[in-house]
């Protein structure tokens, strides 16, 4: 069942499917989140997604089942 994912501040919504890669699922969308190593260890690529108490890296981090997830991305690395 494929859910939807909301990336801010971008506000662009792409369908995607539970377990995909958060960073695929942004490049096939367009969305532009730096990245570095591609392996979680460089924290390049952290994003927020609501309802979650720390941010994530985008290249580790698979889409959640919920219906709609929103991912707030930084707008530079950190």
């Amino acid at each position: 069942m494929s859910v939807s994912v909301l990336f801010l501040p971008d506000r662009i919504t792409v369908t995607a499917e539970p377990g995909e890669r958060l960073l695929n699922v942004a490049e096939r969308a367009g969305v532009s989140i730096p990245t570095c190593c591609l392996k979680g260890a460089c924290y390049v690529c952290k994003v927020e997604i609501e309802g979650e108490a720390n941010p994530v890296r985008a290249c580790l981090a698979t889409v959640p089942t919920e219906l709609l997830t929103t991912v707030h991305r930084y707008s530079t690395p950190i």
